[in-house]
């Protein structure tokens, strides 16, 4: 047995050694020309052909072939590496042997215990045919002839598609047959593919002798390799085959032990029921010892499962009495995570992962600070509310980051039961707790930051309201004591941060809203969302398209052109998309070998990746129609330029329309500056009977969208007032404001939004209402520069700084017509007379 051990132990050492051989003689030495015509030794083989450019272990057991061997060694002699045609010859002639062979050398001759001798032969690239054999004492020696071989890799699809199926054929092969070893595949994958892969196959793998001479007899590489996969395909399907049919007769054998030990399962099984009860409680009490709950909480868990301990173990109710326990074991008793109270970083991390949001950043830094100061605090209740895509959701992860909490979402949209929210009664089949347990059980604190998402969202049935069932959650007077049906016991809340979201505060209940502290995320101005693209959505969308900076880089101009024309929203969501689709195209290009260098797109390039502009913006239109006047607009997706125009015909009757699908406030502010007009004509000079010998027409552009709201009343005065005196308005001027029937200027919202959208649209002077100077001051300096301001509180402040004196061109002489209109109606009358 030691003596095994020993040469177990001393073969190791030979695969050792052959492996380092093999690594450090991977290009094998030429033999020179004045050699292969010399007379050379012949090393013969049994049960073996070796191809060119291989490394192989060979074991010699002949007397004359360990002397040539050793004289080979000691000589650094190249040798004639030949096959014999049968095993059993011990001394071959010529014709013994096949006629192609190899030259080669010998790498290292390994003495084995017990008189065995390993030798490691290397092949060279130079293939031989037997010319004839001059002696054989002491051993075999001959003469050869070079036989051609173009063993040269050819660069083509062709022979590249050749290599791969022959590898994978091979691998399959391996796989398959129980006369390779699993090695052999580490082997095929770090070998060239070239003549070095196909000849250590056909050296290898276990062909017969005459099949790997027709291999070896082939002139070149692409010829032999065509063959090889010939012998692999066919060796390959039938070791399958072999397989398949030794795992068909062990088929039944199988079975039968499977069966056997499935029995014996069931047995020890059996056996062990009588103490599983037991063990199963005492694992729940050493549980319950380690939580940090209250002696309250601690009492009803050793009442339930003293419960559990007479309830059989074979009835239903203690799968439901079980499930409880572990329920109760789950929750995350009086475990908070330490917040990390460092406002410079909470500031970091806000800033880092929005732009902008300054309102939400500086409630939550209020609230860090007071914690920080205080060291104990109810935390906040928040609700973020505003249009979509702006950002509300993510920013509940950002803020669960800078505090270092446990960050839990959870979708309310949709929810109509409320059960949902708390749980139901652990009576009922299938009980289970309600949103919040699950939250903490999952955020394994009970300091989480929970967001609410869509809690405007919510429906009721006949099962219940969900968002009464919110009281209680959102209240941070009582959800210290929160109760959810299926614990049944009080669970404090106090210490989460909940932060709700919302799109629309119409639909929440008004006692649900006063719980919660309302913080409005407007929609973001085009200069933020250009930085928003270029710090957050450029490189997320680089990664997720596979590209990185050195294929694309966008311009300020071309960010503005897409959000301009090619969005429309309050939020980032549209804009996204856009970006992702221009990057997708790229990728296209790239993948498809068109892409020549950086493409740094600007707002002309645009057009070429999302096709014709969308949406287009108002621009400003001059100032040479009298009546037309550029009013200022918020909508949903930002602010806008309109224009309200007038024009007068002539009639009787007073007759004012109004068009463009006005909503009910905005018909109601013309008629109040047309009454306005009527009662102050003295202050434009108005001829008398111009009201009731002129019809009024007011109408405001693109009316498929409806407008709505009292913020064009003082636009309203001024295109009437400008249509009635025929004076120009002040060129690039927009205005907006509310106005009262006694003529005061009243403030209106939305003033960021609209400021911009008249900077945008060339816009220099603009008119608000006094009380509205404190927006302007709230506004960064740099999105108000070249923007003057005119603060009012009358209209006649506005119409002295709207109207010039100067008359449009073609101006009506509303005076004179009505002058000649009388005189012709008095000479009608004389007519009449006579």
């Amino acid at each position: 047995m030691v003596r095994r051990k020993k040469i177990e132990m001393d073969m190791n050492a030979v695969s050792d050694e052959v492996s380092m051989v093999a690594e450090i003689s991977a290009e094998p030495e030429q033999p020179s020309v004045d050699e292969v015509n010399k007379e050379m030794p012949i090393m013969t083989l049994r049960n073996m052909l070796m191809f060119t450019g291989i490394v192989m272990p060979v074991t010699v057991g002949r007397q004359a072939t360990l002397k040539l061997v050793r004289s080979a060694s000691k000589n650094k002699q190249h040798i004639i590496i030949a096959t014999q045609k049968s095993a059993e010859v011990e001394e071959p002639g010529i014709n013994d042997l096949y006629p192609i062979g190899v030259i080669g050398r010998v790498l290292r001759i390994f003495e084995l215990p017990g008189g065995a001798t390993t030798v490691i032969l290397q092949a060279s690239n130079v293939k031989v045919r037997l010319d004839e054999i001059t002696s054989t004492e002491p051993y075999l020696k001959g003469k050869v002839v070079v036989e051609p071989e173009n063993l040269n890799t050819e660069n083509n699809d062709e022979f590249k598609a050749l290599m791969d199926t022959c590898l994978e054929l091979a691998n399959q092969y391996v796989d398959a047959s129980d006369r390779l070893s699993p090695d052999v595949t580490f082997a095929l994958k770090n070998l060239p593919k070239d003549h070095i892969l196909v000849n250590y196959i056909c050296t290898n793998f276990p062909f017969g002798l005459e099949e790997k001479f027709d291999l070896i007899c082939k002139p070149t590489l692409t010829e032999r390799l065509y063959n090889l996969i010939q012998v692999l395909n066919r060796e390959t399907k039938l070791a399958e085959l072999k397989h398949d049919i030794q795992m068909r007769t062990r088929e039944d054998l199988d079975r039968q032990q499977r069966e056997y030990f499935l029995q014996q399962q069931i047995k020890n099984i059996q056996d062990e029921l009588g103490n599983s009860q037991e063990d199963e409680i005492d694992g729940l009490r050493a549980k319950g010892k380690t939580k940090k709950w209250s002696k309250e909480v601690a009492a009803t868990f050793e009442r339930e499962v003293q419960k559990l301990e007479r309830i059989n173990p074979q009835s239903p109710d203690y799968n439901v009495q079980l499930t409880y326990l572990q329920t109760l074991l789950s929750l995350p008793w009086n475990v908070y995570t330490t917040d990390n109270l460092s406002i410079l970083n909470a500031e970091k991390v806000l800033n880092k992962d929005h732009y902008g949001l300054e309102k939400v950043k500086e409630r939550i830094l209020e609230h860090l600070a007071v914690l920080k100061l205080k060291g104990d605090l109810k935390s906040p209740i928040l609700c973020l509310y505003g249009p979509p895509g702006v950002g509300k959701t993510s920013l509940g992860r950002s803020i669960a980051s800078a505090l270092k909490r446990k960050y839990i979402r959870m979708s309310l949209g949709g929810v109509h039961d409320e059960a949902e929210i708390r749980g139901h009664r652990k009576t009922y089949i299938g009980a289970m707790p309600g949103r919040i347990i699950k939250s903490l059980m999952k955020a394994e604190s009970s300091n989480p930051v929970i967001i609410l998402d869509e809690i405007d969202k919510m429906g009721n049935d006949r099962q219940g309201d969900p968002a009464s069932a919110m009281l209680e959650v959102l209240d941070p007077e009582q959800n210290n004591t929160f109760h959810d049906n299926y614990v049944d016991m009080d669970y404090d809340l106090s210490k989460v941060m909940f932060i709700a979201t919302a799109n629309n505060l119409s639909t929440i209940p008004t006692p649900l809203l006063d719980r919660m502290e309302l913080i409005e995320v407007s929609g973001y101005i085009t200069e933020e969302k250009i930085e928003i693209a270029r710090r957050h959505l450029i490189p997320k969308e680089l990664l997720a398209n596979g590209l990185t900076k050195e294929h694309v880089k966008f311009t300020k101009p071309a960010i503005e052109c897409i959000i301009e024309n090619y969005t429309r929203e309050s939020g980032v969501r549209e804009l996204e998309k856009k970006i992702s689709k221009i990057m997708r195209k790229i990728a296209l290009e790239i993948a498809s070998d068109k892409f020549t260098s950086q493409h740094e797109l600007k707002p002309e390039d645009i057009k070429k990746y999302l096709g014709t502009p969308e949406y287009s913006r108002d621009k400003y239109q001059g100032n040479e129609y009298a009546g037309v006047v550029t009013g200022l607009a918020w909508t949903a997706v930002g602010g806008e330029i309109l224009f309200v125009e007038t024009s007068l015909s002539k009639g009787k009757g007073e007759r004012l329309t109004l068009t463009g699908n006005l909503g009910d406030v905005m018909k109601e502010s013309a008629m109040l500056a047309l009454e306005y007009l009527k009662a102050h004509s003295f202050l434009l000079d108005l001829p008398d009977g111009i009201f009731e010998n002129w019809n009024i027409h007011v109408h405001v552009p693109e009316g498929a969208i409806p407008k709505d709201g009292p913020s064009a009343g003082i636009t309203m005065v001024t295109s009437l007032a400008s249509a009635l005196t025929q004076r120009k308005v002040k060129a690039n001027l927009a205005m907006t404001g509310e106005i009262t029937l006694r003529g005061k200027v009243l403030p209106v919202g939305g003033i960021r939004e609209k400021i911009l959208a008249a900077k945008r649209a060339g816009i220099t002077n603009l008119i608000l209402c006094e009380e509205n100077r404190k927006d302007i001051e709230e506004i960064q300096p740099l999105y108000l520069k070249g923007l003057t301001f005119h603060y009012v509180k009358d209209i006649k402040e506005v119409l002295q700084l709207a109207l010039t004196d100067e008359k449009v061109t073609d101006a009506i002489d509303f005076a004179a017509i009505m002058k000649k209109d009388k005189e012709k109606e008095k000479e009608a009358e004389t007519h009449t007379t006579k």
